[in-house]
């Protein structure tokens, strides 16, 4: 018996920042009204959570960083889009987060400095309060998750040191490493590939871009190499899909 076609709508990077609005998540939600996904996959480092990052600290740039206003824009995110959904009272798709390495930031900090256990928390992010299935960190590395053949994480990793699988072709290096489907986050860049088992089967690497619409102060000029948007998969079934690159522009022009 062939298995039901369904459809994905992956969400990558969102970074909700507490210097940045977050308009683009009310777009998303309307997308999500309009187009009817079976299955949301949020891919992970919704929360941008400045205040934790370890690269800046102690540098000027780190004054007026905050926690809970990190927390809140996250939260204000997703609020935004599933709030948008709710009101229009459709069927609600199967929903799953997974978490990025922004929000391990909390895991970390509590590991590093065990006092902060209770006074923050990963759960300040009300993850659940949203998704059905929330997809932590397994040890120091990004958990995975199957859904209808495509396996998904924030990023996938190569080797016994974990290094986030990457390079000049990210896509391709994924179907050479995972020898699947799968689609990832974590770089900014939008990469797809496709190559064809000995039995006909395709198999598809997807690395989804970013849902970010303004400039990261850090990234500088790496700025220009991100695709900002979201990917729609068709038709899936068994790992198989016809895919769709919905720029935030796009989203920007059809419902703001």
């Amino acid at each position: 018996m062939s298995k039901q076609p369904r459809t994905h709508l992956v969400i990558p990077d969102a970074h909700a920042h507490q210097d940045y609005n977050n308009k683009r998540a009310e777009w998303l939600g309307h997308l999500i009204n309009d187009i009817k996904p079976d299955v949301v996959i949020n891919i992970g480092d919704v929360a941008d959570m400045p205040s934790l990052s370890s690269f800046d600290k102690g540098t000027k740039g780190f004054i007026g960083r905050n926690y809970r206003k990190d927390t809140n824009a996250a939260v204000d995110f997703e609020d935004r889009c599933w709030g948008v959904v709710k009101k229009a009272k459709k069927r609600l798709p199967y929903r799953v987060k997974l978490h990025g390495n922004h929000e391990h930031r909390i895991v970390k900090a509590i590991n590093a400095s065990p006092e902060l256990e209770g006074a923050i928390s990963i759960d300040d992010l009300l993850e659940r309060d949203y998704y059905d299935t929330v997809v932590p960190y397994v040890g120091n590395t990004p958990g995975v998750i199957d859904i209808d053949g495509i396996h998904y994480a924030h990023y996938f990793v190569s080797g016994v040191m974990g290094r986030a699988i990457g390079g000049e072709h990210p896509a391709y290096s994924l179907l050479t490493k995972e020898f699947t489907s799968c689609t990832q986050g974590h770089i900014h860049t939008m990469d797809f590939a496709m190559r064809t088992t000995v039995g006909g089967r395709k198999i598809y690497g997807c690395t989804a871009g970013v849902f970010q619409d303004y400039d990261a102060d850090w990234a500088g000029e790496c700025n220009k190499l991100w695709w900002r948007g979201v990917v729609v998969k068709r038709g899936v079934v068994d790992g198989q899909y016809d895919p769709e690159f919905i720029s935030i522009a796009r989203l920007k022009k059809e419902y703001s």
